[in-house]
């Protein structure tokens, strides 16, 4: 017997539809959530104060759930910034430029170091991390500087961030909305991941070399190579006297960060760790690293140069995450979170508002893997047009639990399509506001990256999604 959908579950759906809506329109959806967890905590509790109080228990909830997600990449972050600031990150790296021959070798050799760099580092100071480096090299030997960011954008902000192995920031969102394990949402995106990821750059790559060849390439520069890393903020080696590091020094911390994080990989697969497991692991190791750095590098500014870094660190976090918080406030209401927020007043017999949905629409609307895999893209690429690939995954994940519970099978396909969709679009390869890191190191303009990513992207997420549908 399916149990009768109360108003709670209309109203509900309604501002899930209306989430869409403005993200159709590229309107924030912030004031939205916050409205929608006023009217569901109103129509619950019948009481102003009750609902009114559960807008700031919401938050408090859900910074709870995100915790550990936001500080894993603040520290990434500051210690990322320590080695900038120091020209360890190019001591690292360097060895990789004499294999960057040829404008093909330099495209798929700044991807590859980008992907793997992007796993421990995440995107954004991957890029700083790298760039300074391989950008002058790469344009050396015949790779232009839109190239080059295509290249680091399409593999960190586009193959990286959507698979999210390491930190696994991504793949706990999605997976908290739909109720799923993290290590399920991962496991199932891994083809998914893989297919996007090799259809994608080998497209951009196809794309740019027949271009260059006809004469329609536009670089699209906005400043040199030069100019590009100084305004973003990356050096190779920082000139302030009171960084107290030989180069031998550096060299030994080249050799020993990566060995650090190495044993962190090992010990997940020996350990069997994951999750929040495998991520405090990863953070713990940044931590020490940033310390390590910092007290060699300042000596007796070490003290205050460390709580610097990692003040940078928190503000970015908090930066990325500040538009996630509300957004998924709204979006946990759907499972646990609403009795944690409101107590225990769901109508009798309810298993969770997006449970309670899913079971109606199974009984109610025709329902089949394609259409669910065609419907997961589109609501995770809407959810991306604000630019944060992170804000809306909430929503994929929602979205993929309904479905899944309809079909019956497939949820933590439908998740995992979700996150990728969501992550591709708005991470950072396709909405010009997120591709600034990338655009800004290589001194080329946001919006003409946007335009050459676009086709790529799309083919991409066409062919993923027809995977999807045979893997539901």
């Amino acid at each position: 017997m399916v149990m009768e959908l109360a108003a709670l579950h209309w109203v509900y759906l309604a501002f899930i539809v209306g989430i869409i809506g403005f993200m159709l329109m590229r309107r924030d959806t912030t004031l939205v959530c916050i409205a929608g967890v006023f009217v569901i905590g109103l129509i619950a509790t019948e009481s102003l104060s009750g609902s009114v109080s559960g807008i700031f228990n919401s938050f408090i909830y859900a910074i709870k759930e995100l915790l550990g997600t936001i500080l894993i990449i603040s520290v990434i972050v500051a210690m990322s910034r320590v080695l900038i600031d120091t020209g360890i990150n190019e001591v690292m790296i360097s060895p990789l430029t004499r294999f960057l021959r040829s404008p093909a070798l330099a495209y798929w050799g700044i991807g590859i170091i980008m992907l793997v760099t992007s796993w421990f580092f995440w995107p954004s100071p991957a890029v700083a991390l790298i760039g300074a480096v391989l950008l002058p090299v790469a344009v050396r030997v015949g790779l232009p500087a839109l190239g080059a960011a295509m290249a680091m954008n399409l593999f960190g902000h586009g193959i990286a961030l959507s698979g999210d192995y390491i930190i696994q920031g991504a793949p706990k969102l999605t997976a908290d909305a739909a109720g799923l394990p993290v290590s399920d949402v991962m496991e199932a995106s891994i083809p998914l991941v893989i297919v996007m990821g090799v259809v994608t750059t080998i497209a951009a790559f196809w794309f740019m070399r027949r271009d260059m060849r006809l004469g329609r390439w536009r670089d699209g520069l906005i400043a040199t190579a030069d100019e590009g890393l100084k305004s973003s903020g990356a050096s190779s080696g920082s000139t302030d006297p009171a960084i107290q590091m030989s180069p031998r020094a550096r060299k030994w911390f080249a050799i020993l960060i990566p060995l650090l994080f190495i044993a962190d990989v090992v010990a997940m697969f020996v350990l069997d760790l994951q999750g929040g497991d495998a991520t405090a692991l990863v953070g713990g190791t940044a931590i020490l690293i940033l310390l390590l750095v910092s007290m060699f590098a300042h000596r007796v500014k070490g003290l205050e140069k460390t709580t610097s870094y990692i003040i940078d660190g928190f503000l970015f976090g908090f930066k990325v995450f500040g538009p996630v918080i509300p957004i998924a406030a709204f979006f946990y209401l759907g499972d646990s979170g609403f009795t944690a927020v409101f107590g225990d007043l769901l109508p009798q017999g309810s298993q969770g508002i997006v449970n309670d949905l899913g079971v109606a629409l199974a009984n109610t609307a025709p329902m089949n893997e394609a259409v669910a895999s065609g419907t997961l893209t589109a609501v995770g690429a809407i959810t991306g047009l604000d630019g944060s690939g992170f804000s809306g995954i909430s929503l994929a994940g929602s979205v993929a639990h309904l479905f899944a519970t309809a079909l019956g099978h497939g949820a933590a396909t439908l998740t995992a399509l979700g996150q990728i969709a969501a992550i591709w679009v708005g991470g950072g390869t396709l909405v010009p506001w997120a591709l600034i890191p990338a655009a800004a190191i290589c001194g080329v303009s946001p919006f003409e990256l946007a335009r050459r990513n676009l086709k790529p992207v799309l083919i991409g997420l066409v062919v993923t999604t027809i995977v999807a549908m045979f893997l539901v």
